[in-house]
């Protein structure tokens, strides 16, 4: 499985990629870097990717999940519920093509601010 490297301030995650086509498009897009947009417990930003929506994409998603906004072009973070949320569960505002699962303690992205930057690269094998 691929993995990326998600670097923001001073922490770094690693997140395991899913097998899809969004995930080929961005794996082939890396390195990317962007400036952090704050969505309730979500951390998105806009890249340089057009990707159309996937057949299983879905608004409901697990927290630590790491999914493509085709509508906003965005690489997304999900780690706890967003304006949009019923419970406590994280809830896009569109549906989203999952990408993977970060690792880590999620706990720490809450606090990232607007305007913080985020850079993905490929893991080291």
């Amino acid at each position: 499985m691929k993995e990326i490297l998600i670097k923001i301030n001073d922490q770094t995650y690693r997140a395991t990629l899913s097998d899809s086509p969004t995930t080929k498009h961005l794996w082939d897009a890396l390195p990317l870097e962007g400036s952090a947009n704050i969505w309730g417990e979500e951390i998105y930003f806009e890249i340089a990717l057009t990707v159309p929506q996937e057949p299983d994409a879905r608004e409901e998603v697990e927290p630590g999940t790491i999914a493509y906004w085709p509508t906003g072009q965005a690489f997304c973070i999900f780690f706890g519920p967003t304006p949009v949320s019923t419970g406590e569960q994280p809830r896009a505002y569109s549906p989203v093509n999952i990408l993977g699962r970060i690792e880590g303690n999620l706990d720490e992205l809450r606090d990232v601010q607007p305007g913080d930057v985020v850079r993905l690269q490929k893991a080291a094998v």
